[in-house]
């Protein structure tokens, strides 16, 4: 007789569903998987300390080549801000029609340079570190806030010398510079959620980069950094759309809730009107908005 061989029969690999159900029983989770939104807040609130460390990191790191250091953290806004009276305020006769214009002007040009720098840091946020996205595990909306909080650090830093210069043009130490906090606060959080935005659409397409200085300088223009978009919106035949967009224009609203603060000659009447909850509505559709538009993104950077 011959011998039967009987072959085992094959065994059937485990389905999806089944490796599925023992790895959520075991508490394993996909490799780069998005975490739920509550998760990714907890993660990035216990990584606050590396936020603010990277911040200064970098902030300390920016001007270490240079001979004068982090006197450039002041010389550069107060250069821009001397070139832009020249041109604006002696060429084109913009400090006739402004009170205490180099007061207006210095506060425009700091606060103004605290949100182009934020952004255009946002913009290379992921796309110029991709060596840190690839090599750690943490959420990646630690950088780009990490870069508005450097640059709000540096804005800190110079307000030492804004301070200095209200004074020497005769502008009187007042109470209302305590509302220069809650207008920081509200500027820093529209920054960081416009910075998140540009973070994912720079990591996708890193061009855009360099088409972002020109959309920050014609933003800059229109924003009443040099001159007064009180004064212009008074103007008989300017069409009231075009006053009351740049009475909204969130850079705008920033600028002179700064100005209202400091200077002690812009009065109320020169802000648009509910100028709280206007940058409040910002800071909000910004903040969160940004930072949920970057979120959803979360698995995809640092890939391809």
């Amino acid at each position: 007789m011959s011998q039967v061989l009987h072959t085992p029969p094959p065994t059937q690999a485990p389905a999806d569903d089944d490796l599925a159900a023992l790895a959520a029983r075991h508490g394993l989770t996909v490799s780069g998987a998005r975490p739920s939104l509550p998760e990714y807040v907890r993660q990035l609130w216990a990584r606050r300390h590396f936020i603010s460390a990277f911040a200064t990191a970098k902030l300390t790191a920016q001007y270490s080549q240079a001979k004068l250091g982090q006197v450039w953290q002041v010389m550069t806004p107060l250069l821009n801000a001397a070139v832009y009276y020249f041109i604006f305020g002696v060429l084109l006769g913009t400090k006739h029609n402004v009170p205490d214009y180099v007061p207006f002007l210095v506060t425009g040009v700091f606060i103004w340079t605290f949100t182009q720098s934020s952004i255009m840091a946002g913009t290379r946020a992921i796309s110029g570190n991709l060596g840190l996205v690839r090599a750690l595990h943490f959420p990646r909306a630690a950088l780009p806030i990490s870069f508005a909080l450097q640059q709000l650090q540096q804005l800190l830093f110079s307000m030492a010398a804004l301070v200095v210069i209200l004074l020497c043009f005769g502008v009187p130490v007042a109470a209302s510079w305590l509302l220069a906090l809650p207008a920081l606060v509200l500027q820093f959080t529209f920054n960081a959620g416009v910075s998140m935005v540009m973070a994912r659409m720079g990591a996708k397409t890193p061009d855009i980069a360099q088409l972002m200085p020109f959309v920050l300088r014609t933003w800059m223009y229109v924003s009443g950094v040099m001159w007064s978009i009180d004064k212009l919106a008074k103007k008989d035949g300017l069409p009231h759309v075009v006053t009351v967009l740049l009475e909204l224009n969130p850079a705008a609203v920033y600028i002179d809730l700064m100005r209202f603060a400091l200077i002690d000659s812009f009065h109320a009447r020169s802000l648009p009107p509910h100028v709280w909850a206007v940058a409040t509505g910002w800071a909000l559709l910004a903040g969160i908005g940004g930072f949920i538009y970057f979120w959803k993104a979360e698995e995809t950077y640092g890939r391809g």
